[in-house]
């Protein structure tokens, strides 16, 4: 499974209303870090059929930016039943990650 795009559009259904737990990765285009971390996030995604990814790009999404008070990025958060139940700033080896979506 890919990555989806969150927007404040698809936000509620892909995210607040999803059955599964969710990683979102909130990014930016000209953000060095979150460069090296989007292929460890393609491969979460498709690694992880228990869970949903998406990827929120802080530029385009601004709102979602502040609703999780991201003030860094890359930052990493897990949504599970509609509640961040854990978000971690900076660049994440793989099973980290994998670990906070078991967690």
């Amino acid at each position: 499974m890919r990555a989806l795009t969150i927007t404040k559009e698809n936000f509620e259904s892909e995210v607040i209303k999803s059955d599964r737990p969710v990683l979102l990765d909130f990014w930016a285009e000209w953000c060095g870090p979150c460069r090296i971390l989007s292929p460890v996030i393609d491969e979460v995604a498709r690694e992880a059929p228990h869970s949903k990814v998406g990827k929120v790009n802080v530029d385009e999404q601004p709102e979602l930016e502040a609703a999780f008070g991201i003030r860094s990025i890359p930052t990493l958060a897990v949504v599970k039943d509609g509640r961040v139940v854990e978000k971690r700033v900076g660049v994440q080896s793989k099973s980290s990650i994998l670990n906070m979506l078991n967690h």
